[in-house]
């Protein structure tokens, strides 16, 4: 996958050459051409200076080809800013916003873009939203059979109500993170884009768990 990072501060360089070294290939905007030495020699991403609102940067740092866009600059106002102009401008599936003030990050949230407050800051959480792949898991039993965990549903879920991903994957859905809100659905409650899953299943079944999510709803009367 391509990922454009704004910001090549302390987090943003990690970022970038944690992700560099996963395989994938990187850009880092920074109005600051100084900022790139933290990237050291060995970085083989693009350097972009510029503003990552700018349509014209973003461009230059391939966000047209872009399936991931974190902003992690200094700036609260540039990070979300950024972020709303490569998902809403250029249709970027995974963008992350990194907020310093923790309660404008909520108000962030409901506009749809995932934010993480830096006084909680792991760098797993920003990994998380912009590769939502997987399982996460957040809680296991004491004998390590059964597991709650953060599962990456496909939009091709979207739409279909929670009792349909139940049945067809062998989960329990304990509750929806939605636009920054927990909440409790029933088995009428319709996944929407953006939602995030937390599910109760076996420690064994983790891998089919993760297929069935990835691979969205099997077709009307198919098996």
């Amino acid at each position: 996958m391509h990922i454009v990072i704004m910001g090549c501060g302390r987090v943003g360089s990690a970022l970038a050459q944690t992700l560099e070294q996963q395989g994938h290939t990187v850009a880092v905007i920074d109005q600051d051409p100084t900022a790139f030495r933290r990237l050291g020699s060995s970085f083989g991403g693009r350097r972009v200076t510029g503003v990552g609102y700018d349509q014209d940067t973003l461009r230059e740092a391939g966000i047209e080809e872009a399936g991931a866009f974190a902003a992690v600059s200094s700036g609260d106002n540039s990070n979300i800013i950024s972020a709303r102009v490569a998902r809403e401008m250029f249709g970027v599936e995974n963008v992350a916003a990194r907020i310093y003030d923790p309660r404008r990050a909520e108000v962030y949230q409901r506009l749809g873009i995932p934010t993480v407050a830096t006084v909680r800051w792991p760098a797993d959480q920003m990994l998380r939203r912009l590769l939502p792949s997987g399982a996460e898991p957040l809680w296991r039993d004491p004998t390590g059979g059964v597991q709650l965990a953060e599962v990456h549903a496909s939009n091709a879920w979207v739409g279909h109500k929670i009792s349909r991903l139940q049945e067809e994957t062998g989960v329990r859905v304990a509750f929806l993170t939605r636009l920054g809100e927990a909440i409790l659905p029933t088995s009428q409650t319709v996944l929407q884009e953006g939602d995030l899953v937390h599910v109760m299943m076996r420690s064994d079944d983790v891998e089919k768990v993760e297929a069935a999510f990835a691979e969205g709803p099997e077709k009307e009367g198919g098996h």
